[in-house]
């Protein structure tokens, strides 16, 4: 915070407020829905949004972050908490608040150790497949609250109220801002007030429920909403650390995903730079934040982040604003809180979530890599078959399985020279020539105790499709290190090929590499030579 306000410029004022103002409308439904899907009281979406916010501004480096309760997050804070404590509970608020807490030090803990690298290991299309069963989870879990009965029941005034605002939201999204924008406003403001179109619907559906009656026809209302602001919470319960070990574990890397995800975008676009250690102890210091002041885990939300940046945020002067107004909603009086309809909460909630969904990504990946679409769909299944907290389990492991998987097969191709040139190209894809007797593969991989089989199986293939090879030269260019299973596997080829009378050689050796290897005998023992370039060894080895 010190660094962005020493730098404070007059002109960034109005957008900040103007920002503010904006995501606090926003905030408050979204805040109240998300708390719902925790299984938590409303208020306590609320008790979210204030303190987190404020904590991230003191530490976080990205300018229009808007941190706060998110969809995913509150569904796996659910999935979480209900196997230990019964939603509605004294005890269940208790350990959601635990969990945050735990969420927290998880955070601090990894941006103390510097580990904010670990996130790379997830790849796109599985966290899009995770993102979309959660979205479908948590649409699914609306539907009761959406038509005021237990599947497949129906309550007719909810059913009414809820559908119609469902459909009222869908057209406002979608048609809202072009109807603004012909009406002259500029499309910026136009897009920000589309966003805006879920406060609207509430505001109006509230109106429905006081002027109709309808809690007297049955529409379920949020119920009554303390006032004041949040104490300070300290209530823990010492028999569950173990049971919430794991859920914290999963919703601290989903937390520091979600919010980076969204994160780096708006840097991208304000071409600024992040800190992932920092943005680790910035949303760590979130989750404690909220865990003090009542609330549960926490996350940066890309559709609020979005609307902060469109609305002219320029620091998080934007968010602290916002944060203050939602105290000032909680001090003013909340009697009418009490008045917003479940049905209409169910359909926000369900609008929002949908736009989650990426199936883009699965087109792409289809066809552009039908392993990545494989592994979007099973995770994706794994979250609908197993939960929410084994959808992560699943989707971590299918990244680190396929990335294990591509670096134990890598491409190798057999090159000869480009007639009149000393460029080498792979024979397959290019008219090249090669020489009788000489063997030139290139290894588009490091070296390590993955793919050593896999090399040498293919070193095998070749030279036995090549009966008189004398010299097989291996070109380096696209190796940057060789581990020691490697380095032993290369001794050991070069043993079995002098058997065979084939010497071995190698050409473009990048330079660390070749530190190495000066590090032990493999080079002095090389049958052949090292050179330092493909076309000085193929022109040596012709004249043989």
């Amino acid at each position: 915070m010190l660094h962005w306000l020493r730098h404070y410029r007059r002109d960034w004022l109005a957008g900040d407020i103007g920002a503010g103002v904006v995501v606090a409308m926003m905030m408050i439904p979204q805040g109240l829905a998300y708390a719902l899907v925790a299984g938590l009281p409303p208020v306590t979406g609320l008790y979210a949004s204030i303190v987190p916010a404020i904590c991230y501004a003191l530490i976080g480096t990205s300018m229009t972050q808007s941190v706060g309760p998110m969809a995913i997050v509150s569904l796996m804070t659910a999935s979480a908490l209900a196997p230990l404590a019964a939603q509605g509970s004294g005890l269940y608020g208790v350990l959601a608040g635990q969990l945050a807490f735990m969420v927290g030090t998880v955070l601090l803990l990894c941006g103390l150790l510097r580990v904010g690298f670990l996130a790379n290991f997830f790849s796109r299309p599985v966290m899009s497949g995770f993102t979309t069963g959660a979205t479908i989870l948590i649409a699914w879990g609306q539907l009761p609250a959406l038509f005021g009965a237990a599947l497949p029941g129906l309550h007719w005034p909810s059913a009414m109220l809820g559908v119609g605002a469902l459909v009222l939201l869908v057209v406002l999204r979608s048609g809202m801002a072009p109807a603004l924008v012909r009406m002259g406003v500029l499309p910026s403001r136009a897009a920000v007030a589309a966003k805006l179109a879920p406060m609207f619907v509430l505001l109006g559906g509230m109106l429905l429920v006081e002027l109709a009656g309808l809690r007297e026809l049955g529409v379920a209302t949020a119920g009554d909403v303390p006032g004041g602001l949040p104490g300070l919470n300290l209530a823990t319960s010492h028999s569950h650390w173990g049971a919430l070990l794991q859920p914290a574990l999963l919703i601290a890397f989903i937390v520091f995903l979600v919010s980076m995800s969204g994160a780096q975008v708006l840097a991208q676009k304000r071409q600024e730079k992040l800190d992932s250690n920092r943005e680790l102890l910035a949303l760590g210091a979130a989750n404690v934040g909220s865990a003090l002041s009542g609330g549960f885990p926490v996350t940066g939300s890309l559709s609020r982040s979005a609307v902060n940046f469109a609305a002219g945020a320029a620091t998080p002067l934007a968010s602290t604003l916002s944060a203050v107004l939602i105290a000032a909603a909680l001090v003013a009086p909340t009697g009418w809180l009490s008045l917003l309809p479940l049905p209409v909460l169910a359909a926000t909630i369900i609008v929002a979530v949908v736009q989650l969904m990426e199936f883009d990504t699965l087109r792409t990946a289809w066809r552009y890599d039908r392993s990545d679409a494989l592994a979007l769909l099973a995770t994706l299944a794994g979250v609908l078959a197993a939960g929410i907290q084994e959808g992560v389990v699943i989707g971590v492991v299918l990244s680190m399985g396929t990335l294990i998987w591509r670096a134990s097969r890598p491409h190798i191709a057999v090159l000869g020279r480009i007639a009149g040139t000393e460029h080498f190209r792979n024979i397959e894809r290019y008219p090249a020539e090669t020489v009788p007797g000489l063997l030139i593969m290139r290894i588009d991989a490091n070296l390590f105790f993955g793919n050593v089989e896999a090399v040498s199986a293919r070193m095998e293939e070749e030279i036995a499709s090549r009966p008189g090879t004398r010299d097989l030269v291996l070109v380096m260019s696209a190796v940057n290190s060789i581990d020691t299973t490697a380095l032993l596997g290369l001794a050991e080829w070069n043993e079995t090929l002098d058997r065979r009378g084939i010497r071995l050689h190698l050409a473009e050796v990048k330079g660390p590499v070749m530190d190495r290897l000066k590090t032990s005998d493999v080079g002095s023992r090389l049958t052949g030579n090292i050179y330092l370039s493909t076309a000085m060894a193929s022109d040596e080895l012709a004249r043989g």
